[in-house]
């Protein structure tokens, strides 16, 4: 199914109510899920991470296996590494909502700082398969297999480390979070109900939204790279935005941290499921300079906000902390840079 054919008057309302669709369940998934993590004892951590992370990765999903189909591969990776850097320099966003206080400021627990030091290794590991090159397992490329397995190791030691808890924040001040009033008294069957019918509208919407930007990046002749990274990158990312919004709401800072750092774990892992879909071999192998720039500021992004969660300060300049400020700028800079780099 393409939407090439169709002028940008049409693809461009698709785009807009696909995003909207997106944003609406997204803006609901956050209360469902405090829920469970309530009622099963899962750890809020964990649960943002997980089922948050993974649900808002939903059009990660559609656009890579939609751009992968279509054989396009430079779209499909830069989907993915858009996404991750997208997703990362949203916790300024975050701040903006908390107001005065800084949100790596507040967040007691020490998992989030794991989940974002696994997020970090997997994009040194991307990194190093785009430098290396890829080898092909029938039309497969090892590299992805590797990442995705290391994927799945991140998400156990997570899980492992947030029901152990060895250390956190001495000074964190008690959190006292905000229950969904319209959730209370729900049953999880009803919550797993409502989260499933939540994850299917974001799954349907993110098909969409690829479908159309695709169609928007061959129409205004932009070509796969720049669009792919911030165009799809961005709609993709809405869940997030929509989920971190009512995470901050419901004062559950860590799901909005392990929401970030669980979506991108997962679509780092996607690679291997485009590598399937895409039958001219590994999608690797056309990746080059402006996707290995492209995950590098992803893994500074992670960076710099690994450093405020350590550091903890609590001072901040126009609603943004400081480490939110630095994201910004590293951000801005490198898409500048990558306006300036040929796509491969």
């Amino acid at each position: 199914m393409q939407l090439t054919g169709l002028s940008l008057w049409v693809i461009v309302p698709i785009f807009l109510a696909a995003a909207a669709i997106v944003w609406g369940a997204g803006t609901r998934l956050t209360g469902y899920l405090d829920g469970i993590a309530t009622l099963t004892g899962i750890g809020h951590a964990f649960a943002g991470m997980l089922l948050l992370g993974g649900i808002t990765s939903l059009p990660e999903v559609a656009s890579v296996a939609t751009a992968s189909v279509a054989g396009n591969a430079p779209l499909a990776t830069n989907n993915l590494l858009g996404s991750v850097a997208i997703n990362v320099v949203l916790i300024a966003f975050a701040d903006v909502l908390m107001g005065r206080e800084a949100l790596t400021s507040v967040v007691p627990t020490s998992t989030t700082i794991l989940q974002g030091a696994l997020g970090m290794i997997a994009l040194g590991i991307l990194v190093l398969a785009i430098l290396t090159g890829d080898v092909a397992i029938g039309w497969i490329g090892l590299w992805p297999v590797v990442l995705a397995a290391y994927c799945v190791f991140a998400f156990r030691l997570s899980s492992l480390y947030s029901k152990r808890r060895p250390w956190q924040a001495v000074k964190a001040a008690p959190l006292s979070p905000v229950r969904d009033e319209d959730l209370s008294g729900s049953s999880l069957q009803s919550l797993i109900a409502k989260t499933s019918l939540a994850g299917v509208a974001i799954l349907i919407a993110g098909f969409f939204l690829a479908l159309s930007g695709e169609a928007i990046a061959e129409k205004t002749g932009l070509g796969s790279g720049l669009v792919g990274l911030v165009l799809v990158g961005f709609a993709t990312s809405l869940p997030e935005v929509s989920s971190i919004a009512a995470a901050v709401r419901l004062k559950r800072y860590e799901m909005a941290l392990g929401d970030i750092f669980g979506t991108n774990l997962l679509t780092i892992g996607l690679l291997v499921m485009a590598d399937g879909l895409y039958t001219e071999g590994p999608v690797l192998v056309h990746a080059g300079k402006f996707e290995t720039i492209a995950a590098l500021i992803g893994l500074l992004l992670t960076g710099i906000f690994l450093v405020g969660l350590i550091e903890r300060g609590n001072r901040s300049v126009a609603r943004l902390g400081y480490d939110s400020l630095a994201a910004l700028c590293v951000f801005f800079a490198g898409l500048a840079l990558l306006a300036l780099t040929p796509a491969s």
